[in-house]
């Protein structure tokens, strides 16, 4: 489903959160960005991705950007919210891309999703109206 509206959500859903180093790859692309494209690509609701200013992880080295140090592999969230079907439907994909890192799944509700089209006329399916 790439280019067509995106299905209407509202109501319960699942966010997806994964979390992995700003300098992991996949295809010489940035894992995180590989991710985006292929949750758009399944049709997801849509993708985010938030980096981070100092974390630890499964390794326990802390990664910082603080002034004085080296900002070297910061921490990323990539966070994917749809329906619970398609997030769990979309998992596969994470494993074939063999991500080290943290993948979390939490249930949460969606209040409101809306975007613009292209040419920023309101998007069908979009308003957030009427949930479920």
């Amino acid at each position: 489903m790439t280019g067509a509206a995106r299905p209407r959500l509202g109501g319960p859903a699942l966010r997806l959160t994964v979390l992995v180093g700003e300098n992991d790859r996949c295809r010489h692309r940035p894992l995180y960005s590989e991710i985006v494209h292929r949750a758009r690509a399944a049709g997801l609701a849509g993708a985010s991705v938030f980096r981070g200013v100092e974390g630890f992880g499964a390794s326990s080295m802390v990664h910082t950007a603080r002034l004085l140090s080296l900002s070297e592999d910061l921490p990323v969230a990539v966070v994917i919210v749809d329906t619970e079907e398609r997030v769990r439907a979309f998992l596969p994909e994470l494993e074939g891309l063999a991500v080290e890192g943290l993948v979390t799944l939490e249930r949460c509700e969606v209040v409101r999703y809306a975007g613009r089209a292209v040419d920023g006329s309101a998007t069908a399916g979009e308003t957030g109206e009427g949930g479920a």
